[in-house]
């Protein structure tokens, strides 16, 4: 049976207020619904054709990063990506996975609010 994790569940932004940090990811394994603990999530913002980390954490026990945008900074128009190191989670728990990372890639242009 495939095995996976749901990271883009709480794939979340609020720019209504900066007190909060405008990202937040929350990782659940969709096999049994429960949150994923310990999983490595790194935030990396496009710079012309290059890919650099802003900031990285590691899920809570209740399987969420609450502050994943650089504290204390203006969520900022551009290019980012989100990782999920699925693969490093399933090997500490001796499961073998079909993806090794999960990446997810949007844009933050200011025309939305979220």
């Amino acid at each position: 049976m495939l095995k996976m994790l749901l990271p883009l569940i709480g794939l979340g932004f609020s720019s209504w207020c900066f007190a909060q940090n405008p990202l937040s990811v929350h990782v659940l394994n969709l096999e049994n619904g429960l949150p994923s603990a310990n999983v490595k999530v790194t935030l990396e913002a496009q710079q012309n054709d290059k890919w650099t980390e802003i900031s990285s954490s590691t899920t809570d026990d209740q399987g969420r990063i609450n502050d994943l945008y650089p504290k204390d900074t203006a969520l900022q128009k551009g290019v980012y990506k989100v990782t999920f190191k699925t693969g490093d989670w399933f090997r500490q728990k001796n499961q073998r996975s079909f993806f090794p990372e999960v990446r997810v890639v949007f844009v933050i242009d200011g025309s939305l609010d979220h």
